[in-house]
């Protein structure tokens, strides 16, 4: 397993090695989830039971998390796969290995439809311990890099790099990470008694916190009845997250008292008690949250995100129902109820989870129909409009929507959509004023000495940066043949930003100073022969009107 995750390693290191600034192809973005998920589902779910079972399972749930990673990063102009629709596809393969393991241990044969059928106590086990197991070889990887910097400082001591310069080659780092995940796995698979212990502990331990979260659930939500949900609103965080939050607590909390079937079960009745209180506090606390995303929605309209929320929410309204049920149901053996509508509760929210990570619903398309409705209608205000969300959240219905915009007779909102077309990052559209199209970097831009020109290269990284690229005025000062200072104000009278642009040695134009070391090599000193003298040092350093706008660079 180690040298599996160690391989795995150093081939997503190979797949995402590029330079920072530029956007990571999207075939490679795929190719390198696919090996991630691939690897990290193997060792997780594998035994040499049926271990090509694993495989097989591995390797399919890579084929699905790489494609919707290369559909995501090809979604937006970014380029970034980590979006919402892959962490729904990581909740469903989370979801579905438990599943896995369980069906591994108990079918004859490859038939899934009879899922809901499989005996809970073993599904519970398997997803605690998964739990478990991955915290605690993650853990395990932390101890890894600290012994491993610990070794290399010691042999830097003596005048041996090797491990402190391999430490620094970020293939090095995949592999070990990658290596000691695994290698923490293979460990503690083989020790199933000893995680078996375990598991039981981190159960028993969040067992205790149980009467703590029921008893200040009951006073929160009693409090509610005098004090309203208006200080919700105005507190400045978001209260749906918060109460998913809290119901996600109260889901673990409860589990962790209930156990794996009625034989394992919390017999103390603090813990007994505090399970259903749990159990029903769900309900209210997801009603809130609906309620919340409801309001949000009815205010500003549909995003992605909160489109999102909004499944997230019904998911918890779900487990809050079956909650109730149970408890009114089966009263002191609520648990025994529970467990089987669980059971099909997590077959239901990885199979919605995996169907919401695949290109079928646009989430985009839904979001940019309702914005253009409540911005025709006049409910947003041209300068309250989010384009950027429409340039760069949106996918291309929302780029599709910009360019429909342009040709608007309103020249607010047509000239609002053509500075977000041309925009090259969305940050240039936020402002008090709306957004505004600045002007080429060249009308921007002041070279000194002027007669001199930059270098195409020069001038794109100067345009990139933070000092130029949302600057109503940036100045580039020629320090010498490989570095340049650069100043930049993104409105006049704001404060100045200031770095370097500096020719490094693979000959390439980079942000930040190359830090060259000019002092000559010190000879061989007899310090009580040697002329001792105090010299004058000429420094430079840019002034802008006299003030000194850098530090000393020379």
């Amino acid at each position: 397993m180690a040298a599996i995750c160690a391989a795995a390693g150093l081939a997503f290191h190979a797949l995402v090695d590029h330079h920072y600034e530029d956007v990571l192809v999207q075939w490679r973005s795929a190719l390198a989830t696919a090996v991630a998920v691939a690897a990290v589902v193997f060792v997780l779910g594998v035994e040499l039971r049926r271990w090509h079972w694993a495989l097989g399972f591995a390797l399919l749930w890579g084929a699905v998390l790489g494609l919707i990673a290369w559909q995501t990063a090809a979604y937006n102009l970014q380029g970034n796969p980590i979006e919402w629709p892959f962490w729904s596809g990581m909740l469903a393969v989370l979801v579905a290995t438990p599943l896995f393991q369980t069906h591994r241990d108990v079918a004859p044969d490859w038939r899934f439809w009879k899922l809901w059928q499989m005996p809970y106590d073993r599904l519970h086990s398997h997803a605690w311990t998964d739990a478990v197991i991955g915290a605690a070889s993650l853990a395990f990887v932390g101890i890894a890099f600290l012994l491993t910097f610990l070794i290399s400082e010691m042999f830097h001591l003596i005048g041996i790099d090797l491990i402190r310069d391999l430490l620094n080659d970020e293939w090095f780092g995949w592999m070990l990470a990658g290596a000691a995940f695994g290698g923490a796995v293979g460990l503690l698979r083989e020790r199933d008694k000893l995680v078996s212990t375990l598991q039981r502990l981190v159960m028993i331990v969040l067992a205790v916190l149980a009467p703590v979260l029921a008893a200040a659930l009951v006073i929160f939500l009693l409090s509610l009845a005098g004090t309203g949900l208006a200080k919700l609103w105005a507190s400045g965080f978001s209260t749906a997250a918060l109460m998913l939050a809290a119901a996600a607590f109260a889901v673990l909390l409860a589990n962790a008292v209930i156990g794996n079937g009625t034989d394992d079960r919390a017999t103390n009745p603090l813990l007994r008690w505090a399970a259903p209180v749990l159990a029903v506090a769900v309900l209210p606390l997801a009603v809130i949250a609906y309620y919340s995303m409801q309001l949000r929605i009815g205010q500003y309209g549909w995003t992605p995100e909160r489109i999102w929320g909004l499944i997230a929410t019904l998911i918890a309204l779900a487990y809050g129902a079956i909650g109730l049920w149970s408890v009114v149901k089966g009263r002191r053996d609520f648990d025994d109820v529970l467990r089987p509508l669980q059971q099909k509760l997590a077959i239901g929210v990885a199979l919605l989870a995996l169907f919401l990570a695949l290109p079928i619903l646009d989430f985009g398309a839904i979001s940019t129909r309702d914005q253009l409705a409540r911005l025709t209608s006049g409910a947003t205000k041209v300068e309250k409009f989010d384009w950027a969300a429409l340039a760069y959240d949106f996918g291309p219905s929302g780029r599709a929507a910009l360019k429909k915009l342009t040709k608007s007779p309103q020249k607010a909102r047509a000239d609002a959509a053509k500075a977000a077309l041309a925009a090259k990052n969305r940050w240039d559209l936020t402002g008090p004023q709306g957004p505004v199209l600045l002007k080429p970097l060249a009308e921007r831009l002041r070279v000194i000495p002027a007669e001199r020109a930059l270098p195409a290269e020069a001038l794109e990284r100067i345009a990139g940066t933070y000092m130029c690229s949302r600057a109503k005025a940036c100045v580039a000062v020629w320090l010498a043949d490989d570095r340049i200072g650069v100043i930049g104000q993104n409105e006049p009278g704001e404060a100045t930003n200031f770095d370097f642009v500096s020719l490094n040695k693979d000959g390439r134009w980079v942000q930040g100073d190359i830090g060259r070391d000019t002092r000559p090599t010190r000879p061989e000193v007899d310090l009580s022969k040697a002329t001792v003298t105090v010299e004058t040092v000429e420094q430079r350093r840019i002034l802008v009107n006299g003030v000194p706008e850098s530090g000393a660079f020379e």
